[in-house]
């Protein structure tokens, strides 16, 4: 797979004197779907913000499809790499969600019969099509993280980077979403998301980065970081509680579960053949 995003010794510091980067050194391939998680202040919003060039390197690099952000502006980067933020409010500005859709496309020159040809398909890919004439500002907080994404989605960007987007959310939105990037991804984007919530990372994400200090401490899939308990614990991160439960019901014969579904799969399985043996 070819490599999106190339991270060389990575080194920020803030205006203040804050380190907020380490030395950070990663590589990210098209069609990944990644988690990056770490306590507050471990250095995940700063990474991400240097793929967009919101941020310029202290020392180091970041390339992006080849080309050195410290280089660029934001705006040079938007077919590349899409950044949503952690409050989609900061993003949007537009009177109505259509219009949140168009901004874009109108400021890169795009003919006005192909912007609203894009806004349709990206209004009907997220379901939000009922929003059409509504002010962004004034819907809930999961239809403003909807129009959020779909305004960076109409662009049509590489990567799509998604800075908490759980927060806030209930299950069904957070599953709503999180099913739309993976069908983001089957097309071919490239999905890495910040988050909290290790349920979604073991459902969803196929590689996870944790960082701590500034720093790449882990990175691996769901079952490989979520193995190494006590390193995760020292830093204040717990596995999903499906997982903890199928630890303690190995002596049952219950293999490492990520996810709800897979440990009920098992325990049913499990439960079926003690039933069919006594009876």
């Amino acid at each position: 797979m070819k490599v999106a995003i190339k991270v060389e010794d990575l080194y920020y510091v803030y205006p203040d004197g804050t380190k907020a980067l380490n030395g950070v050194n990663l590589e990210i391939r098209e069609g990944e779907f990644i988690a990056i998680i770490g306590p507050n202040g471990s250095g995940k919003s700063t990474l991400v913000k240097h793929f967009v060039a919101l941020l310029k390197p202290t020392k180091g690099r970041v390339l992006v499809y080849g080309k050195d952000t410290s280089n660029l502006e934001p705006a040079d980067l938007v077919r590349d790499v899409g950044y949503v933020f952690q409050n989609p409010s900061h993003q949007l500005f537009c009177p109505s969600v259509e219009e949140e859709l168009a901004y874009g496309l109108s400021n890169i020159g795009v003919p006005r019969d192909k912007i609203k040809q894009r806004v349709d398909e990206v209004l009907k890919l997220l379901e939000i099509e009922h929003l059409r004439k509504e002010n962004p500002l004034l819907l809930s907080r999961g239809e403003k993280v909807l129009v959020a994404i779909a305004s960076v989605l109409a662009l049509d960007p590489k990567v799509l980077i998604l800075d908490e987007p759980t927060t806030g959310l209930d299950r069904r939105t957070i599953e709503h979403m999180f099913h739309i990037l993976e069908e983001l991804n089957k097309r071919g984007k490239t999905i890495i998301f910040i988050t909290h919530n290790m349920r979604v990372v073991a459902e969803f994400a196929r590689r996870v980065i944790v960082m701590n200090d500034g720093r790449i401490v882990m990175d691996g899939s769901p079952y490989e970081v979520f193995s190494r308990r006590e390193e995760l614990r020292k830093i204040y991160i717990k596995p999903p509680t499906v997982y903890e439960l199928s630890l303690r019901l190995r002596d049952l014969g219950i293999r490492e579960s990520l996810t709800i579904d897979e440990f009920v799969k098992q325990y049913c399985s499990k439960f079926k053949t003690i039933l069919t043996s006594t009876y």
